[in-house]
């Protein structure tokens, strides 16, 4: 067997070299090095994400049919289906590296993601669930040791704070023991303490030098939401509960498959589970939370609580725990909730003594992400009835009020976030987002994410919704998603298949045309009638119809909003009034936010677990016939769409 060099030359970062088995393909080798590439499809050769170019030197493997002819002559190969057959020199693009690093930053400032997290506080408030969060800063002052008065820092400050705040006892963390002797020193043994109540007793997290600035200076703690695609944490000041700045980036377990499947199986492969952890810790909160902390100006020792909110296979990984029997019948996972757990005990580079806090989980694939998504979205709180739908990697829909509160999982795949679609991409700079096309020319009128002038790169969620209702709509594809008619933008690939063309190579930021393919509108068919289906599905366990909803709300990193009559036009969304549909954003982040500033919301997210039925689709013997219904434009059952 021989073992050979790879080059890697990076567009936007640093070359690297790795050596490479001639029985390991280019991805193998670079998940191995720590070299993104993006692979939603689990190195399947499904989604054509992963393309390299080979600069010199030659590799063996089929050619791919998702590489054109051109492109294949002028050494472009998906590097999953790719073997080095010598030392090999090769251009990695960004466009490899989208899912990872081309995430839009979470912005507060003038969106509906600032209005969604007003709203929020308002209902916070309104409820009495703000500030009581359990970390206040205590003054002490005490006398100097000296040869008569020799007893020890810890001791003697545990015994002022003991005095000060009433406690029992007080225990401190090995951050706050570290800093304490210099501390206690600088300002002549007064000192402001970092203090965690914890009934009659508290745990000091820092010790400060008791100067006036020590006293003001802010406390910060920081929500976080793990995607299954997406990253997102928020520096909040707990004293007032305003966020500070924020930060979103790809989830590096992207490389590992986009779905939670793929991740499970790799996790059970010798390492899989300590490399899907790191890739959480190491290569995604780390790198944030160190820019959350730049664009403050603060240490990442001042953040002193942590929350967060994810799906419970990503939980699962970002702790080590073993996740391989959520996906092995009964789907029993390790836990749905845990204990607060210590920032150290998982490497988070925050104050050590931190304490983290998990949003539950109610199923196998209804994890934290849902459970906090429902306390911020207060459907739990209203006497209607309200559709909650999360729409990313994993489709998780709830329905239900004040009185009862059912929630399902459907595997709706990436398409809804960009994957598995030829020319997807996330919702960031250069995405379609919107579209309008001509009924009589075809051509289209594109609104691309960014800058005025900013060239078409991909089609993320809200986009591929917009195009492809645009497309039924004119009649350019049929009920099956398949193109009945010709024109310039209407073209055939070298096995057959037509595309549309969204933009030409000369209007688009890749310099290659942005297509949308037949398997691409049939990856969304099936990725839409999987959500209406679980809709159906829920509402006929309750024996409910669709006019019983009185709101539907939508989650998600689907875009900037997606276009409600598009959607139900295709048959992705239930046929009900435009007004009764509300578009919330990123609901997991702003859960794992109110539980960040208020323990009181840490219960009710609880309660909202609690108080869940979790109905299990798989063995639900209607479901099927419901998806396979589904998986057409809009329906088998034109009755259900007669008025749109």
């Amino acid at each position: 067997m021989s073992n050979y060099t790879l080059n890697f030359k990076i567009e936007g970062g640093d070359p690297v070299s790795v050596k490479c088995l001639s029985n390991e393909t280019i991805l193998d080798t670079a998940k191995r090095a720590g070299v993104v590439i993006d692979a939603p499809c689990g190195g399947n050769g499904t989604c054509g994400k992963c393309r390299i170019k080979i600069l010199s030197g030659k590799s063996t493997g089929e050619k791919s049919k998702l590489i054109t002819d051109a492109d294949y002559s002028d050494g472009w190969r998906l590097a999953c289906g790719s073997k080095p057959d010598s030392d090999l020199e090769l251009f990695l693009p960004a466009t490899a590296q989208a899912f990872q690093s081309r995430i839009r930053v979470t912005d507060f400032s003038g969106t509906r993601e600032k209005a969604a997290f007003e709203s929020l506080r308002v209902s916070l408030k309104e409820l009495g669930f703000e500030n009581d969060y359990g970390i206040e800063k205590v003054a002490v002052e005490m006398t100097e040791p000296t040869l008569e008065d020799a007893m020890a820092d810890r001791e003697r400050l545990e015994n002022a704070l003991i005095e000060k705040t009433g406690v029992s006892a007080v225990q401190f963390s090995l951050f706050a023991l570290r800093r304490m002797p210099y501390s206690l020193r600088k300002d002549g043994f007064k000192a402001v303490c970092v203090l965690r109540r914890e009934g009659e007793t508290c745990t000091a997290l820092d010790v400060l030098a008791g100067d006036d600035s020590a006293q003001d200076s802010p406390l910060y703690g920081l929500a976080i939401d793990i995607g299954t695609t997406t990253v997102s944490i928020l520096l909040v000041n707990l004293k007032t509960g305003d966020p500070v700045t924020a930060a979103s980036g790809g989830n590096a377990q992207i490389r590992y498959g986009a779905d939670v499947i793929n991740r499970i199986i790799e996790s059970t492969k010798p390492g899989g589970l300590e490399r899907l952890q790191k890739a959480i810790i190491n290569e995604c909160l780390t790198p944030l939370i160190r820019r959350v902390c730049i664009n403050a100006g603060i240490e990442p020792e001042q953040i002193y609580r942590v929350t967060i909110a994810g799906n419970t296979t990503m939980t699962h990984f970002a702790i080590g725990v073993p996740g391989e029997f959520i996906r092995l019948e009964p789907y029993v996972p390790a836990f749905f909730k845990t204990d607060p757990l210590c920032a150290c005990e998982i490497g988070l580079p925050v104050n050590t003594g931190a304490q983290v806090i998990f949003a539950p989980s109610i199923g196998s694939y209804v994890g934290g992400d849902i459970t906090a998504g429902v306390f911020s979205s207060m459907i739990y709180n209203k006497d209607t009835l309200s559709l909650f739908i999360d729409l990313g990697t994993n489709g998780e829909l709830v329905f239900g009020g004040k009185e009862f509160l059912m929630s399902c999982a459907c595997s709706a795949g990436p398409a809804f976030e960009g994957g598995e679609i030829s020319c997807g991409m996330r919702a960031t700079n250069g995405a379609v987002e919107a579209c309008e096309i001509d009924k009589e020319t075809m051509e289209p009128k594109l609104r691309i994410i960014g800058n005025a002038g900013e060239k078409a790169a991909g089609l993320c969620g809200s986009g591929l919704i917009d195009i492809i209702g645009e497309l039924f709509r004119c009649g350019i594809i049929n009920a099956k998603g398949k193109f009945n008619v010709e024109g310039k933008r209407i073209v055939k690939d070298d096995y057959g298949g037509k595309s549309y063309i969204v933009a030409f190579a000369a209007d688009s930021a890749t310099g290659r045309d942005i297509m949308l393919t037949e398997s691409d509108i049939d990856n969304f068919i099936r990725a839409k009638g999987a959500i209406f289906s679980a809709i159906r599905t829920m509402l006929a366990t309750v024996d409910m119809p669709q006019e019983a909803i009185d709101d539907v709300y939508i989650a998600g990193g689907i875009g900037s909003g997606i276009d409600i009559g598009h959607a139900i036009l295709i048959g992705m969304l239930p046929n009900l009034p435009v007004e009764k549909f509300h578009y919330l954003g990123n609901t997991s982040l702003s859960g794992a936010y109110g539980m960040l500033i208020s323990d009181k919301a840490v219960e009710q997210v609880k309660n909202c677990a609690n108080s869940m039925t979790y109905l299990e689709l798989s063995s639900h013997p209607s479901y099927m016939d419901e998806f396979v219904a589904a998986c057409f434009l809009p329906h088998t059952d034109a009755s259900l769409f007669a008025n749109n």
